[in-house]
């Protein structure tokens, strides 16, 4: 029992051990990154497509933009066109109408400082953009990221009593007329990019619109930590029930295996710690061209992951509209789920989704209730604490009848020490006779790490914990407790609790199990607070229970004693 049980606590420590590897390689993209970097302009080849252009719909092939046909690109970077809401403030190229910067009003990147959280940049030589344009067929000229389009005013900005915002850049060339409208609404992250094709030609005029989000491979600053930053797409394979809910490719993947599939119902993002890019189309049951691109500019290595729409015909004397919503923000599967389905799996909780899922729904109705994050953590660990009280029981019944029996198991250790085969058969004789479980005590730990884990990937990955705050020093349960005082009180909780439990019998067993509470001290000292919390509440709410459990085992026994 002694060494399974061993076994057991050292691959916990191991499973923690991988939990604050995890950790410290997670906050890395707390706050985005606030580097520009050289502005994507065309190649000086003339009429050559970029390489961060789709060549491909999923109906048709040689399509092409109108970049040779653009104002030249030192002219591009002239007219910049800054917009604000109450949450976004925004800045737009007038060469393809680009959102080159994109800062998220209501998320500071530190605390106590008004600094806001800059997702989208274009400076310092850093390249996150989001670009969106048409693709004309078989060479006609279209707009694209590279065209040079035109607007009344280069600042807009949501006055009081404005629920909308609309920026319309235009496009003219060959009686084709193109109004590429961006519209903003209030408290929204959700950007719409709507376009109006107005054919004054004697032909038809084909075109396919395209959306991509363009980002550098790497994160600048100095980062401890890092969930996922990549590339996810998802949608419906067409003529089949198969649905790609999520798929993820790295950004170094990418130049490996390029994607190109079509699909349908879908959708294409880049996400990071807390906050994230998506371009969902308008018409959910149109069959989009995904695709990805590495492109190479300036010596730095770009990765673009986008979609492309079937070619639509306006006929002379016609106009058409089509359009696709771009959000730019924090994960939050409320501002998600309407968007696109399963758009808020980029919320990424990990293996046990399906258990971390609901712990998030409780807290979150805690929250709404008491309005705090801590309190709502404690409230959560004591749910949790309520629902696992049966197996709690069980293996504190068993730990409680091994302490017990404790003083017997020394003196077989004395007497057959040197036999390790009867010693196990005298120790099996013992938990016979004394009805014990030897891994009466294993279970309830085992089945409660999915949920630690799930616990620890909610606290992580969830933007509505980022600074928050619960009692006095506490100014951040997504971060390390600053000066340490949960991770020592829930250690010395563990040395309480571990008081309670049979001592082992071999002498380097207790050596090891009288380290374990500071071993764990010093794990937990670099974990969210918030997780440390959940903890040390739940240490608190076993010894209360295991206290009593192993009085009245004890008393139980020391009645049949005196019976015998």
């Amino acid at each position: 029992m002694d060494n399974r049980r061993l076994i057991l606590v050292v691959a916990l420590g191991f499973v923690l051990i991988l939990l604050w590897q995890a950790w410290t390689q997670d906050q890395l993209h707390s706050s985005a990154a606030t580097t520009p970097s050289a502005t994507l302009a065309p190649s000086s080849g003339g009429p050559a497509v970029p390489s961060d252009l789709p060549n491909t719909t999923p109906k048709a092939a040689n399509m092409s933009g109108a970049h040779a046909a653009s104002v030249p690109a030192e002219s591009a970077n002239t007219g910049v066109i800054t917009v604000e809401t109450d949450v976004l403030k925004l800045k737009i190229s007038p060469q393809g109408g680009v959102i080159t910067e994109a800062d998220l009003l209501k998320y500071p990147q530190e605390q106590d400082k008004a600094e806001p959280v800059r997702l989208l940049s274009d400076q310092n030589g850093f390249v996150y953009v989001a670009q969106s344009g048409l693709l004309g067929e078989k060479g006609a000229v279209a707009p694209d990221h590279y065209a040079q389009f035109q607007s009344s005013q280069t600042h807009y900005q949501l006055t009081a009593g404005e629920q909308s915002l609309s920026i319309p850049l235009t496009w003219s060339e060959n009686g084709i007329t193109v109004t590429k409208t961006i519209v903003l609404k209030r408290g929204s992250y959700a950007i719409g990019v709507d376009y109006r094709i107005q054919n004054a030609s004697s032909t038809p005029y084909s075109v396919a619109q395209y959306r991509q989000l363009t980002r550098l491979g790497t994160t600048p600053g100095t980062q401890l930590v890092h969930t996922y930053t990549g590339t996810v797409y998802a949608g419906d394979v067409p003529g089949s029930t198969d649905r790609l809910a999520y798929e993820k490719i790295p950004f170094e993947e990418i130049g490996k295996a390029k994607l190109s599939k079509d699909l349908s119902n879908g959708w294409v993002a880049i996400i990071q710690h807390y906050f994230m890019s998506a371009w969902t189309p308008d018409d959910r049951n149109q069959i989009n061209h995904f695709y990805t691109l590495v492109a190479n500019k300036n010596q730095q290595t770009l990765y673009t992951i986008g979609m492309t729409a079937p070619v639509v015909t306006v006929d002379p004397g016609k106009t058409i509209d089509m359009g696709s919503t771009l959000y730019v923000g924090p994960k939050i599967q409320s501002n998600l789920t309407p968007l696109a389905q399963g758009l808020n799996l980029t919320i990424d909780f990990g293996i046990f989704t399906v258990i971390a899922d609901p712990i998030f729904w409780l807290l979150k109705h805690f929250h709404e209730w008491i309005g705090n994050w801590g309190w709502s953590i404690v409230l959560v660990t004591m749910v949790i604490k309520l629902l696992f009280l049966w197996p709690s029981a069980i293996s504190y019944r068993s730990m409680a009848k091994m302490r017990a029996v404790t003083p017997k198991m020394q003196q077989l250790k004395e007497r057959f020490g040197d036999d390790r085969q009867k010693l196990s058969q005298e120790m099996m004789k013992l938990y016979q006779k004394e009805k014990i479980n030897p891994l009466g005590g294993c279970l309830p730990i085992v089945i409660q790490i999915p949920v630690f884990i799930s616990l620890y990937w909610v606290l992580a990955e969830s933007v509505e914990l980022r600074q928050a705050p619960w009692i006095l020093w506490i100014h951040d349960l997504s971060q390390k407790d600053p000066y340490f005082v949960l991770p020592l009180l829930m250690g010395i909780s563990m040395f309480i609790q571990q008081k309670l439990n049979p001592a082992p019998v071999d002498p380097m067993q207790q050596k090891i199990f009288a380290w374990l509470p500071v071993i764990f001290t010093l794990f937990f000292a670099f974990f969210p607070a918030g997780l440390v919390l959940y903890w040390f509440v739940n240490n608190l709410l076993s010894i209360a229970q295991q206290y009593v459990i192993t009085r009245q085992i004890e008393r139980q026994m020391a009645q049949v004693k005196t019976a015998e």
